[in-house]
């Protein structure tokens, strides 16, 4: 069988996709003696776990944020301000990037790819992290998450309008069945209604800020997928970022009284610090490496719903009818935008 017919057939096959050629020598043997046969052009085809593994992340990611919400509120403002926390993030994020990093092949970035890193890290991590901080001490989780999901509705549009991504009637379905679940499950836990938001209006403000920055952030980091490794980029954007967030954390950081920590807020710190920095933003990159922005956005809405589970496994919520109907409206909205995208 030729090589072009090895491709045509593993072609047909719709349940994988070919991604990259591997020449191989055959070899065979003939009175003791090794001979080459002949040369066929093989191709590997991703498994459907290989598929399955930017999904897989994404969940991570979003696993780890959900509880964020709950979690970072116990740190701040009583044992470190939001903008020292920052600081506190950025630092330790950068120390583990660069660490993880010296272990890889090192990597130049081209001239024109510099602006892209630099506005990466005042978007991404700079802008990002210090306005949802500071928003979320001025606000409640709750209202918190219900901004948030604004997100990959910035997404698409910033993506339409600055990387020419496809706009599509499924996306824009799926981005508001998603809503609609998460609207769905946090809405009815917030009792102050509308003069609880305006009473916590700026924190809201601050939040709705952080989504736009992000969005931004992801639709620039996206070109830079096809060109380097995830780590890579990840570890040049955080030392950008790093920069910007001096300024503003340094006195905050500063004043941090380690000795007064009790055990759990230091396993919390540990947590913000590596879970919700490090392995968020890297497990992030390497789902945008594979994936558009628009779907990397879209599993935001897995946040409330693992807010709920988080709160029915200590014993703060039940499980309820909404919380089932919201959760599959999620699935349904994250299938329909991430359908055609892989």
């Amino acid at each position: 069988m030729s090589a072009i017919e090895i491709r045509n057939k593993y072609a047909e096959k719709k349940s994988v996709s070919i991604t990259r050629p591997l020449y191989v020598t055959l070899f065979h043997h003939n009175r003791n003696k090794l001979s080459r046969e002949s040369v066929y052009l093989i191709f590997f085809m991703k498994s459907s776990s290989e598929q399955a593994s930017p999904h897989i992340a994404l969940f991570i990611v979003n696993l780890i944020y959900g509880l964020n919400f709950v979690i970072a509120k116990d740190v701040m403002p009583l044992y470190i301000l939001p903008s020292g926390f920052i600081l506190l993030r950025v630092l330790g994020a950068n120390l583990l990037f660069w660490s993880s990093h010296a272990f890889y092949p090192s990597q130049r970035i081209e001239r024109a790819d510099w602006w892209r890193f630099i506005l990466g890290g005042f978007f991404g991590v700079a802008a990002n992290q210090l306005l949802f901080f500071k928003g979320l001490n001025l606000t409640t989780p709750i209202q918190a998450s219900i901004i948030m999901v604004s997100t990959p509705v910035m997404v698409l549009i910033i993506g339409a309008i600055l990387a020419n991504e496809r706009l599509t009637w499924l996306k824009v379905l799926g981005i508001i069945i998603g809503a609609s679940g998460a609207i769905y499950l946090i809405t009815p836990h917030n009792n102050g209604g509308l003069d609880a938001f305006a009473s916590t209006g700026l924190g809201n403000l601050l939040v709705a800020l952080n989504a736009t920055a992000y969005a931004i952030y992801m639709v620039i980091a996206k070109p830079l997928m096809k060109k380097y490794k995830p780590l890579f980029v990840i570890k040049w954007m955080f030392l950008f970022g790093m920069l910007f967030v001096i300024p503003f954390g340094w006195q905050d950081f500063l004043m941090i009284k380690w000795h007064t920590f009790p055990l759990d807020i230091t396993l919390k710190t540990i947590y913000v610090v590596v879970g919700v920095t490090y392995i968020t933003y890297l497990f992030n990159m390497y789902a945008l490496r594979y994936l558009n922005a628009s779907v990397v956005s879209i599993y935001i809405y897995f946040q409330p719903a693992v807010a709920a589970v988080y709160a029915i496994l200590t014993g703060k919520d039940i499980l309820t009818l909404s919380m089932i109907i919201s959760c599959m409206l999620i699935f349904i909205g994250v299938f329909l935008v991430s359908r055609k995208s892989v």
